[in-house]
């Protein structure tokens, strides 16, 4: 697969590549990023640190001009891909045709993860349409099971394998993200508090600290609980009627942090967008996603619910 011109002007292309060894994944991306460079296209690469590692090797002296990203780091949380990964390089070389590589789904993905990279996946297409990029996203056949595979072809329109590119009969990103639209279970530990109006917010933030020292978050992590309680509460409170669940629990690793309201969430988008310059409202799911370990929704006609997940540093004993 050498031919790797990837769009006509003002044209978003999205290819999810099948690769079955590190021979592949070479053959297909290492041509990708220096054709790139050499047609002056910014290019960046976010993938697995063994990935990185992989490919700064083969491209040599050329890695210089890439923006390397370690995925396992800035895209833990697969919620902050698109705004602090992607559109924060995209946006930032907005001239010409940008060129990404982006790989958010690898084996070492929990299954809480998986929902929320399969979404982010099929949410690229809204974020970018109409943008002059191309993000290609790198799936390994080798050790993704079907299921994976199956919906990498309905979040993305083209695929690429090793010998021929064609574009995915059933693409449908949408349907992909209503499938992953589910509910967490609260562990048999959990506890809650309803909030009705913003005076209890300070009785929020309380019970969240006492809740964090409860289940293990240490001194920094427990106020990045308090701050993410907050900000879900509140914006529960600004955008619905009848007040609001703060629930949290302990699952494993992770201290779950959960908010239920009555409302709708039907902008799928939210929290995903990077703030435009005066902005000083609107930032919090933004904010949530941002110091979550994971953020996973689930909401109907009648309710929406935010859990925000973050990471124990010591494993149940």
């Amino acid at each position: 697969m050498t031919d790797t011109r990837v769009t006509a002007p003002h044209e978003f292309v999205h290819p999810a590549l099948f690769y079955g060894s590190d021979d592949e994944y070479l053959t297909a991306l290492v041509p990708f990023v220096t054709d790139g460079l050499r047609e002056g296209h910014p290019v960046a690469v976010a993938v697995p640190r063994a990935r990185l590692r992989l490919l700064t090797e083969a491209l040599g002296a050329s890695s210089d001009d890439v923006t390397m990203i370690d995925m396992e780091t800035a895209g833990r949380n697969p919620g902050r891909i698109i705004p602090t990964v992607l559109r924060r390089f995209a946006d930032a070389n907005r001239d010409g045709h940008v060129r990404i590589v982006g790989e958010p789904i690898w084996a070492g993905r929990s299954t809480a993860e998986y929902p929320a990279c399969a979404q982010h996946e099929a949410l690229i297409n809204h974020a970018f349409a109409g943008r002059d990029v191309t993000i290609v996203c790198p799936y390994d056949t080798s050790a993704l099971d079907d299921r994976v595979l199956t919906d990498a072809l309905a979040t993305h329109p083209v695929v690429w394998e090793r010998r021929r590119r064609y574009a995915s009969e059933r693409y449908a990103p949408d349907a992909v993200v209503d499938r992953y639209n589910r509910p967490l279970d609260a562990g048999p530990d959990a506890v809650d508090l309803l909030v009705a109006t913003t005076a209890q917010l300070r009785e929020a933030r309380r019970f969240t600290t006492g809740q964090a020292r409860r289940l293990g978050l240490d001194v920094e992590r427990a106020a990045d609980l308090e701050l993410i309680a907050t900000e879900l509460v509140t914006n529960s409170l600004r955008h619905t009627s009848g007040g609001c669940r703060l629930r949290l629990w302990r699952d494993f690793d992770h201290v779950v942090c959960a908010v239920e309201d009555g409302g709708h969430l039907a902008d799928r988008l939210a929290g995903r967008r990077p703030p435009v310059p005066g902005q000083y409202s609107g930032r919090g799911l933004l904010l949530v996603n941002q110091l979550a370990d994971l953020v996973r929704t689930h909401t109907t006609a009648s309710g929406t619910t935010t859990y925000a997940l973050l990471r124990l540093t010591t494993t149940r004993s």
